[in-house]
């Protein structure tokens, strides 16, 4: 009687570990591991009753369509999941996240259009991750940073038209990498990855097939053979201007700065204003070709041409201005610092400002690849002398102010 309870016992404690549903087959490998093996059994969904401890859970070639949230409470402890050649179109949120032991995922030749990329940050042992055959139309730019662990990555035949720059960034143990066959619209948003190419380590498989779709001037060249000519940085230069020939002339001071830039694609003008009180931004112009000015903006005159008036200038619009030039291949920005002085004698002014001040009817800064900015930052004060026969007038009133002189102090030359 004892050997047989002894019996029970034990197949009660074994009981638990050596669960399988009755579609699938388990074992325990010579590693110690537990597999189950349910490939090939038609089935619609992940089945009930694995053991909490396997290891290895093939699921390949049925006909699951959709991953739950729960799909995979079961098994934590699974560290190869391998999902290939199923329907799945649908993968809830958390679906993944709680594999935190999982080092490999094989989702492949499947239907999957929309993915929680957020389940990813937890899986930071994962080394094999293949996503190859599906409907992958994007990817954020971060959906594989926590990955230090990650080797190889397939995200071949998918419908990837772009890939955002530094999306494989921070994967230092990244060796293969798989993206052919995906309709590529090489803009100059994907010139980032040519240089990518040309300066990895990483091997990228039948890296010859990853080919231009679009435009029509780069259909079938690889991705590789962008011409650099077509994808250039932009370069941006901001000038002061005194004067403006055939423009309105507004009461009092107008500050005007004009933004210069270059680039291909032709960059997108930006402007930004930090004063004491507010911080502006301004993205295209806000003067209409007919004049009219949009109102949340009409402090600020932008025009398309890149300058930018501000009638009236006053001691609260002091602050520091840049200009942002932006494309598809990236971003430059020069700035300069304004400050307003009033004085009956704007040159003792300006001295006491900086004694190594210049008088400069005009400046500009540029900012590009080729340039040096040791000078950035420098301050640029605007000195405005009004003449004193406008200083007064009867009743001591003063009812208009004219353009007086402006003077422009920069401690050195200012390179931006």
């Amino acid at each position: 009687m004892r050997p047989l309870l002894c019996c029970l016992g034990l197949a009660a404690l074994l009981g638990p570990c050596l669960a399988c549903p009755s579609v699938c087959s388990c074992s325990t490998k010579k590693n110690g591991r537990l597999l189950a093996e349910c490939a090939y059994k038609d089935l619609q969904e992940v089945p009930k009753g694995l053991s909490s401890n396997v290891s290895i859970l093939t699921l390949s070639a049925n006909r699951i369509s959709w991953l739950g949230q729960g799909s995979f409470a079961e098994v934590p402890e699974v560290q190869s999941l391998w999902l290939g050649y199923n329907q799945i179109g649908v993968v809830e949120t958390g679906a993944f996240s709680l594999l935190v032991h999982l080092k490999n995922l094989d989702l492949s030749h499947n239907k999957i259009v929309d993915f929680p990329w957020q389940d990813l940050r937890n899986l930071s042992g994962l080394q094999i991750l293949k996503m190859n055959n599906n409907r992958l139309a994007g990817l954020p730019w971060d959906a594989f940073r926590s990955l230090k662990d990650l080797r190889s990555l397939w995200l071949n035949d998918n419908e990837l038209t772009t890939l955002a720059e530094g999306t494989f960034d921070n994967l230092p143990s990244l060796s293969q990498l798989q993206i052919f066959n995906n309709p590529f619209n090489c803009s100059c948003k994907v010139f980032w990855l040519k240089k990518w190419t040309e300066n990895t380590s990483v091997s990228i498989t039948k890296g010859g097939s990853t080919l231009c779709v679009a435009p029509s001037r780069l259909k079938g060249r690889p991705v590789t053979d962008i011409p650099d000519h077509y994808c250039v940085a932009p370069s941006v230069q901001l000038t002061y201007l005194s004067n403006l020939d055939n423009t309105v002339m507004y009461d009092g001071l107008t500050l005007t700065l004009h933004c210069s830039v270059a680039g291909s694609p032709l960059p997108e003008i930006r402007w930004k204003i930090q004063t004491s009180s507010r911080r502006v931004e301004i993205s295209g112009p806000t003067v209409a070709r007919d004049g009219n000015v949009k109102q949340s903006q009409e402090r600020f005159l932008v025009f398309k041409n890149g300058t930018m008036a501000i009638p009236n200038f006053r001691k609260e619009d002091e602050g520091i201005y840049t200009c942002l030039a932006v494309n598809d291949v990236g971003m430059r920005d020069v700035s300069v610092n304004v400050a307003l002085a009033g004085s009956e004698n704007p040159a003792e002014d300006l001295l006491r400002d900086d004694p190594q001040a210049s008088h400069l009817g005009g400046q500009s800064c540029y900012k590009g690849d080729e340039m040096d900015p040791s000078g950035a930052g420098e301050k640029l004060v605007i000195v405005y002398h009004m003449p004193r026969e406008s200083k007064s007038r009867a009743g001591g009133a003063v009812p208009q102010v004219h353009l007086g002189i402006l003077l422009l102090a920069l401690g050195i030359t200012l390179y931006c």
